[in-house]
């Protein structure tokens, strides 16, 4: 996970993570979503070259459904489809909110020691 998100990546589509590696995303700051049962890549028809919006609309909470929007690179019809977020407790949610479990603790950190001075 930590060359995953030194290389930039912020989200990974899976058809179902394993318990550690979802957490090793999570607490690199690298989102995991879940394709919905019957969907992958190959259903979906996409082959890794399209552009990836995210929305999240609302409250991020715990497995909740996020769309994502996929642009072909070759400029043709765009797709729309629904995942799961495994982002699965709250402190999760604000590991991804810091950008991993590192920048959450050192912000943690600062606000104790300016709190003590």
């Amino acid at each position: 996970a930590k060359g995953t998100a030194l290389l930039g990546v912020r989200f990974v589509f899976a058809k179902s993570f394993e318990r550690i590696h979802r957490s090793n995303l999570v607490g690199m700051g690298v989102v995991p979503l879940q394709f919905l049962p019957g969907q992958d890549a190959d259903t979906l028809k996409l082959d890794g070259s399209e552009t990836i919006s995210i929305c999240i609309s609302g409250p991020l909470s715990p497995g909740c459904d996020v769309e994502v929007n996929a642009q072909p690179s070759d400029g043709g019809q765009p797709l729309s489809f629904v995942v799961k977020l495994r982002l699965d407790t709250e402190p999760e949610i604000q590991f991804f909110k810091h950008g991993g479990v590192m920048p959450f603790v050192m912000r943690q950190l600062a606000a104790a020691s300016s709190k003590m001075q």
